[in-house]
């Protein structure tokens, strides 16, 4: 009955819902919220029931799989690195474009967020403690969605986080090793239910154009274009430093591969799309991992172990861009002279920093705070930017998981763990149709 629903590719029915729900939005106004919001907290909370069981199985899978054809040491010290690489990268980006659009200059006095509260920062100590669960059925309950106070339903952290899942999950994977023939019965028993996960993704993903159309229209009609007015300048910055990193740099760093960065472009599309409109890596972990195994041709055990553990760290948007502009941005409206150390110890700040908020609610604005700190800057200027925090987000995040899923195929590439045949076709499909020829133009 709904064959003619399905024959359309899935990144066109997601633009599909984005234009309709915008649409809707305007059209709707307030009411919106009302009428379109609950088709999006529908979609978020199918994402929140289908994301913790999917790393945990997959990556269990993985370490078992792993260990007796690859180093995972080897491999792993390979993906941070180019997660510090890129992350590098991003904060030139934001500096850069910091510098060109002037962002801060010429801005009348701004009203802070009413809503904003001033962000605690975790300690090094805290952090490192916090990737061993107490209680390792607690970290499975992994996320509880909340509201800000815009109304925006989010995922946030409960009582442990994706990286303690991934910490259980590796442990687990390695005593399966451990034990060989002894527990063959469970490791085919995981590996079975890692397949379940997948299809069980594969269903609530086609659920996403709708999921989409409700987060747009809710957002398009609850936000006014006077909150946006103040600081467009700081919304055109960032838009364009984050669009300039994903075409440009990520661009140049598939074509130093040896990669078409269209066909990139093409099968990450999927992921990209939903962490546009979910702003959340977390989300997007389950269009990420799809779109990087089967739209890209990365190995599935390795993509099983990297791209989960990128949804949690690898945060060029958040963590990298953000705060560097942020930092200049601050630094231009109150009319601070940055100098040259200052510009080193934001770029470092930023970057070291990235990973230490991981799993923290609130990366951006944590991040911006630690970067702030350390640059001698006036903390509680960040709740300027506060106020139109969610549209900063939504391209934050998908340039975040746009690393995310950038990172596994390069590392792929460079280690023999890339079906060339799967990348250079990039499907784009990552629901219930397997066939990769449907998905060709």
């Amino acid at each position: 009955m709904f064959d003619w629903w399905f024959r359309i590719k899935f990144w066109k029915r997601v633009v599909l819902g984005f234009v309709l729900g915008a649409l809707a939005g305007w059209a709707f106004g307030k009411d919106a919220e009302t009428w379109f919001g609950p088709i999006g907290d529908l979609y978020v909370t199918l994402i929140m029931m289908i994301a913790v069981p999917l790393v945990f199985f997959a990556v269990i899978n993985a370490v078992a799989s792993l260990s007796g054809q690859k180093s995972i040491a080897a491999l792993a010290g390979r993906t941070f690195l180019w997660f510090a690489l890129t992350a590098v990268l991003a904060v030139g980006v934001g500096l850069l474009f910091g510098w060109i659009v002037q962002p801060g200059s010429g801005v009348e006095k701004l009203k802070m967020a009413a809503d904003y509260t001033p962000k605690e920062v975790p300690g090094a100590l805290d952090m490192l403690l916090n990737l061993v669960p107490s209680n390792p059925f607690q970290a499975l309950g992994g996320a509880a969605s909340a509201k800000l106070a815009d109304g925006t339903k989010v995922l946030v952290p409960r009582s442990g986080t994706v990286l303690q899942v991934i910490f259980f999950a590796g442990l687990v994977g390695f005593a399966m090793v451990k034990l060989g023939e002894k527990v063959a019965g469970i490791r085919k028993l995981v590996g079975e239910a890692s397949d379940v996960m997948i299809q069980v993704t594969r269903y609530v993903l086609e659920f996403t154009p709708f999921g989409t159309f409700g987060l747009i229209a809710a957002l398009v009609g609850g936000y006014g274009f006077e909150q946006l007015r103040p600081l467009l300048s700081f919304v055109v910055a960032l838009y364009l430093a984050c669009a300039f990193h994903i075409v440009v740099v990520y661009s140049g760093l598939l074509l130093a591969h040896g990669l078409n960065p269209l066909k990139f472009f093409r099968g990450a599309a999927p992921g990209m799309q939903v962490a546009f409109v979910a702003s959340s890596s977390f989300a997007a972990l389950p269009a990420s991992l799809r779109s990087v195994t089967h739209n890209l041709g990365v190995d599935k055990d390795y993509a099983a172990f990297a791209v989960p553990l990128g949804a949690t760290i690898k945060m060029d948007g958040c963590g990298a861009i953000y705060p560097a502009l942020a930092a200049v941005f601050i630094s231009q409206y109150a009319g601070i002279e940055l100098s040259l150390s200052q510009y080193l110890i934001i770029a470092l700040a930023s970057v070291l920093g990235s990973f230490g908020t991981a799993g923290v609610p609130g990366t951006a604005v944590i991040m911006a705070t630690v970067v702030l700190s350390a640059a001698g800057l006036p903390l509680e200027t960040i709740g300027y930017l506060y106020a139109i925090d969610r549209v900063l987000d939504m391209m934050r995040t998908m340039t975040n998981v746009t690393g995310q899923m950038l990172v596994p195929v390069l590392v792929a590439r460079e280690t023999g763990m890339l079906d060339r045949a799967v990348y250079e076709a990039a499907p784009t499909n990552v629901g219930l149709r397997e066939g990769d020829a449907a998905d060709a133009d």
